[in-house]
């Protein structure tokens, strides 16, 4: 546990920098590095406890955050002036730090809901909503109208149902039919229409756009019945003849989408999708390890955990590579790293667009830097897998999906593939839910903690504080996200986050 008086953290004997506690102004003597501060450092920055020459790397964590770009004095402020990307190799040692997992028996458990019926039948629910999902950005306008109808004392009838959400996107027309865009449209579509979180799902189209109710149940081999139902505007002869059928749909399957008990189910039946966004200095020191420790906890209980965000594990790759069960596994998510590499190259751009400018202010300098405190999320267990873009996951232990590092897009694929929980960390307050699935907000820095408690269910800034431990903090929130999963609501899901972060991953022209 780190000790309440340091004014900095050390991460590892082998470091060239140090995380500024507080602010430090010049002239503060750093007595453990034997340095005296340099000018202003803000909190969560990094400060020099040696002399660095031009071009050399400079690292924390014991890792490659970048390179000097200039001569960098000790205890000065090491950032965007003195500190750059470059390139350096990787050792991808597959499965060398793979090792067997310490299951405990028996698990853990939480109050779940076992769905009875149809494709889901014999899953495990954390909520229980019924969902209207648009086939195309045509057709959203009717979705949300049908939606809204629900709100308020409507549903009061209904008290084992969690609501009804309008899932809308941009997209389902304008596009290549059999292109790489359309089958991740209908992968994500499809992956939210099987949930286990919905009771029941409606699907709206217009009627003349390309991604086609038929096609779209023909590719993700759905079938209609009476808690999962398709109709288009053009049939049913304009917006408010829509509205007034969907809601007769929906009003449907409110009574069976009622009767649902909930009962102990082991950890296993537990999915998380991991993200971090409005990321800080603090990240990879606080919250992103303690929800690692908490990911430690879930797999050994049989669970499944989901880290994603492959531009936020650029340079750091290698150490999700060591833990792959097999050279299979650990080359299925290099490959990934080449598609992106050729992918922002394609586009003219570069994986260092990646801090955004409230991580750089945060203090991380470069992707390298975010990317390593990115990847503490994913714990320590192994590698199982590797998943593209929202694709189901089977899987149980820790995994990996590939997404991109916009939390919208990236979370809505780990729930396409099955997440029925988010657990998010964030250093500068991030504002996000995630519908169908509760979604968890960790603070990085108590100062966040103070400032936006309302947003936030658990502040990891007691570690950098000197008053939890890593591994305490990753217990209580393992014990949250039981106390979630068994029904208590999430901050977010109070503020009524979650249907406006529905984003599909738009990939190819717009035509």
């Amino acid at each position: 546990m780190l000790t309440p008086t340091s004014l900095t953290i050390r991460l590892h004997p082998n470091d060239d920098v140090v995380i500024a506690r507080t602010q430090l102004v010049g002239g503060t003597l750093l007595a453990e590095e034997s340095v005296t501060v340099a000018g202003l450092v803000p909190p969560g920055h990094k400060v020099a406890t040696r002399a660095i020459r031009a071009g050399e790397p400079v690292k924390r964590y014991n890792q490659i955050i970048g390179f000097a770009s200039r001569d960098i004095k000790p205890g000065e402020h090491v950032h965007l002036n003195s500190l750059a990307m470059g390139a350096f190799d990787r050792d991808y040692a597959f499965g060398a730090d793979a090792k067997p997992t310490r299951y405990i028996d028996p698990p853990a458990t939480f109050m779940g809901i076992v769905r009875a019926d149809g494709s889901n039948a014999g899953r495990v629910a954390t909520r229980n909503y019924v969902g209207i999902l648009s086939t195309v950005n045509c057709s959203a306008t009717v979705v949300r109208g049908i939606a809204d109808h629900f709100r308020g004392a409507l549903l009061a009838a209904f008290p084992n149902v969690d609501g009804v959400v309008a899932l809308t996107h941009g997209s389902g027309c304008g596009m290549d039919s059999n292109g790489d865009g359309m089958k991740l449209l209908r992968r994500t579509l499809g992956g939210y229409a099987r949930h286990a979180n919905f009771a029941g799902v409606l699907v709206v189209g217009l009627g003349c756009e390309a991604n086609q109710i038929s096609s779209l149940f023909g590719a993700e081999n759905l079938t209609e019945g009476p808690l999962l139902r398709t109709f288009s505007i053009q049939d049913t002869g304009g917006t408010a003849k829509t509205i007034a059928h969907g809601i007769g749909i929906v009003r449907e399957m409110l009574p069976p989408a009622n009767v649902v008990t909930r009962r102990p189910v082991p950890a296993s039946h537990l999915t998380v999708g991991l993200q971090c966004g409005g990321s800080d200095g603090y990240s990879g020191i606080t919250a992103n390890p303690a929800l690692g420790a908490a990911v430690d906890l879930l797999v050994r209980h049989g669970g499944t955990a989901i880290l994603s965000e492959t531009p936020e594990i650029y340079g750091a790759e290698h150490l999700l590579t060591r833990r792959a069960v097999s050279r299979a596994v650990g080359e299925k998510l290099v490959a990934r790293i080449k598609w992106w590499e050729d992918y922002t190259l394609r586009e003219r751009g570069e994986m260092n667009n990646n801090p955004s400018p409230g991580n750089k202010a945060g203090g991380l300098t470069t992707i390298l830097e975010k990317s390593l405190g990115a990847v503490a999320k994913g714990g320590t267990t192994n590698l199982v897998d590797v998943y593209e873009y929202a694709e189901t996951v089977t899987a149980k232990g820790f995994v990996y999906m590939d997404t991109p590092g916009y939390d919208p897009v990236s979370a809505t694929g780990q729930v396409a593939g099955g997440a029925n929980m988010i657990v998010f960390t964030t250093g500068r307050g991030s504002a996000y839910g995630c519908a169908p699935s509760p979604s968890l907000k960790l603070s990085t820095n108590t100062a966040l903690w103070t400032k936006q408690e309302e947003d936030i269910d658990l502040n990891c800034g007691e570690i950098a504080d000197g008053t939890a431990s890593v591994d305490a903090i990753g217990g209580r929130l393992f014990q949250l996200m039981l106390d979630t999963a068994s029904g208590a609501k999430s901050k977010s899901e109070g503020h009524g986050y979650g249907q406006s972060e529905f984003v599909p991953w738009y990939l190819g022209a717009v035509m």
